[in-house]
């Protein structure tokens, strides 16, 4: 359920900005917005000024007089705004046969036209520039200072890479690191879908390690790769929870469970929701003490603990200005964007499966959950990192999308005329199939990557 919420919160605010962006830009230009809806598919409620609140479909000779429907749509992935005179979304062609009215979309100018496509664009850019702007201004930057290597779980995807415990990382093909985030960002983002060179410092004799990218597990959450000083400890109980009936207190740092030991918060969870309903041994640290504890799961493999790796390590904490954090934000936007394109090229060239560069609704939801059950700024910067994604996919030139209604506009601009309007609908309606069936292609995806099959 918490998915579920987290995704439609997620995709109900990146969705408004986009759309209140085209909306906003047509009304200013003197255009005419017909709909403005949340969702795609039929009409489940909405309000316009001539006939209030009301649900379901409006007469089909509704006519709103130039006031605006907002509605919220039975379909949760997506928007849309209706505006008068253009081919859209809607597919609504029935203006086609009359003359161009003053307030339409097809009367207007170019530039105004470019405006209006455009501004759905520059609103997530803007959304996406001041959260990282206010993120870098009210929370100080966390570096992890240290490239150590912390304990190795025997047979762990670190294990077969061929790292060992307490191996100091220096470069990661031929990039300098220096905390922790440098690390994961070499090995894991930056270089995706390239074979590792690793040296490291082992045993004071510098080792290299050769890593092939076949090798590289797609997701850096799911390794027990922790650098040196992490441990798993117990942040919180609920009460009345399995975890406290067992002794469990706050502050334990967990070293086994179930005769297994334990190196991260992912294998702890992974061990409880293996044994739900039996009665297994917990084994911790408590104070200088280990405590043996015996601990039964509920039925849905939860204890009731809040369960985190906490660094006990050296960590550097960087502050910005005013000014600073707004560099530091288009700096974030730039990057990020020079890393989308780079991953879509990689794609193409078949050096990364496309399953590890795009997600749908599914890996949305698991991410908006995963981001909001670690704080605010965890779940608004998760936020703009798609908003900016949104901004970016939109504006390439692919019918149906925003940037393939720009070539169209920039077409009719150089040969001075309208192009036909059934070539336009032919060319929505294109681009439209193939969206669906690359959608149903991540969505296919997506379940594949649950492993309910």
């Amino acid at each position: 359920m918490d998915y579920v919420i987290y995704f439609i919160i997620t995709i109900g605010i990146l969705v408004f900005v986009h759309e209140f962006g085209h909306f906003a830009a047509a009304k200013l230009s003197g255009m005419r917005a017909d709909i403005f809806a949340l969702g795609f598919g039929k009409r489940l409620f909405g309000w316009n000024k001539k006939n209030g609140f009301s649900f379901g479909e409006l007469p089909k000779d509704f006519d709103g007089e130039g006031h605006t429907d907002y509605r919220l749509c039975l379909l949760p992935l997506g928007g849309y705004v209706k505006i008068a005179g253009m081919v859209d979304e809607s597919f609504d062609t029935n203006f086609a046969d009359a003359e161009p009215q003053p307030y339409e979309f097809r009367s207007k100018s170019a530039g105004k036209k470019i405006f209006v496509i455009s501004a759905g664009v520059v609103m997530n850019l803007l959304l996406s520039l001041i959260v990282f702007w206010s993120v870098y201004l009210f929370q100080p930057k966390h570096i992890t200072k240290t490239t150590e290597v912390g304990v190795v779980n025997p047979g762990s995807p670190s294990d077969k890479m061929g790292f060992k415990e307490n191996d100091k990382i220096l470069l990661v093909n031929g990039k300098n690191v220096t905390s922790w985030e440098d690390v994961t960002s070499e090995m894991f983002i930056n270089n995706i879908g390239k074979d590792l060179n690793v040296k490291v410092m082992r045993s004071n004799q510098v080792t290299d390690i050769f890593i092939q990218k076949k090798n590289i597990p797609d997701q850096n959450d799911k390794l027990v790769f922790l650098p040196k000083g992490v441990r798993t400890e117990i942040a919180d109980l609920v009460p009345k929870s399995p975890a406290e009936e067992a002794g469990v207190k706050k502050g334990d740092v967990i070293i086994s469970a179930a005769g297994s030991k334990i190196f991260s918060r992912e294998e702890a969870i992974s061990t409880f929701e293996k044994n739900k309903k039996k009665t297994i041994s917990l084994v911790v640290k408590r104070g200088q003490n280990e405590v043996t504890l015996a601990i039964t799961p509920g039925s849905d493999g939860k204890v009731g603990a809040y369960i985190g790796d906490i660094y006990s390590g050296p960590i550097e904490y960087k502050s910005y200005g005013f000014f600073e954090a707004f560099t530091a934000g288009v700096s974030e936007i730039t990057k990020l964007t020079e890393l989308t394109f780079s991953m879509i090229g990689k794609v193409f060239a078949g050096n990364i499966e496309f399953k590890q560069a795009f997600g749908g609704p599914i890996k949305i939801a698991q991410f908006a959950a995963k981001s909001a059950n670690s704080g605010f700024l965890s779940f608004i910067y998760f936020l703009a990192l798609l908003s900016l994604s949104l901004a970016i996919i939109n504006i390439m030139p692919f019918p149906v999308l925003d940037g393939g209604h720009l070539i169209i506009i920039i077409i009719e601009a150089i040969i001075k005329r309208e192009i036909p309007i059934k070539v336009k609908v032919a060319i929505q309606n294109t681009g439209f199939v193939i969206l669906l069936i690359l959608m149903a292609f991540i969505i296919y995806n997506d379940v594949l990557s649950l492993k309910l099959f």
